[in-house]
């Protein structure tokens, strides 16, 4: 499935949870990078307005459904795709790289939760080593020199696989960096997935979950921050659904 932003388009590559993680640990195993997004209505309203970010995306390898619109959507356009939620995709992923024996970098909100999150994961996935924790200062420039320097200290770390969770766009744009700088590594942009593991975010109800709003959920847990957020995607949700069903035919 494409999605037209303006005379740019979007493409989701990876169908569902077990083909990303077959890739990932090919990938991994063969110390070859990615850059993982992890595309939800919010990226769609951003990617929008901001070129810098559809840059940034246009550089991502591994792109999954993540928000069951985009995944209707998809279906819509005649793409058989699966919820891939990047906040799920954390333990898996360590799974993979504590196997493998590859190192483990987290680049979070606060260096607290980073170390927290580390601790935790090491005792989760036996053998897992956690190369670099970090976490840049705010407001953060993912093109400027603190950048630079996180990406030039990843490199040292020896880490295989980078947990960014920075918030959209930034995580994505300095992915999209280090898949330049740091071929080796691969990123994946896991969003609000270490603050679920510290227990500083919670998931929703697995009834909310299962009838397929958790978007009704995490609203109401930060209404000033997410209400507007999810009233901007809502609006564009029609406009996309009539492109799908335009594109529906040439894709059967």
């Amino acid at each position: 499935m494409q999605f037209a932003i303006g005379d740019d388009r979007v493409a989701l590559t990876v169908p569902d949870r077990q083909a990303l993680l077959s890739i990932v640990e090919t990938r991994l195993a063969a110390g070859q990078g990615f850059a993982l997004a992890t595309m939800n209505v919010d990226h769609l309203e951003k990617l929008r307005s901001d070129a810098d970010f559809r840059m940034a995306y246009a550089q991502h390898d591994l792109i999954v459904a993540d928000g069951n619109p985009v995944v209707w959507l998809a279906r819509l356009g005649g793409q058989r795709v699966s919820l891939v939620p990047g906040s799920d995709l954390v333990q898996p992923l360590c799974a993979l790289a504590a196997r493998l024996d590859r190192g483990v970098a987290i680049l979070a909100g606060t260096e607290e939760g980073g170390q927290d999150a580390a601790r935790r994961l090491i005792a989760a996935h036996a053998g897992l080593t956690v190369s670099l924790v970090a976490a840049p200062g705010f407001p953060f420039d993912p093109h400027g020199a603190e950048a630079d320097a996180l990406l030039d200290r990843l490199n040292a770390s020896g880490a295989s696989l980078c947990l960014l969770a920075l918030g959209a766009p930034r995580q994505e744009i300095l992915a999209a960096r280090g898949r330049r700088i740091c071929p080796q590594v691969g990123f994946a942009s896991v969003g609000a997935g270490i603050d679920f593991v510290t227990g500083k975010q919670r998931r929703a109800p697995r009834l909310f979950r299962a009838a397929r709003m958790e978007w009704l959920w995490r609203a109401a847990l930060s209404p000033k921050r997410l209400g507007p957020r999810y009233v901007r995607g809502a609006l564009i949700l029609p406009g996309h659904a009539l492109r799908a069903l335009r594109e529906r035919p040439r894709q059967s």
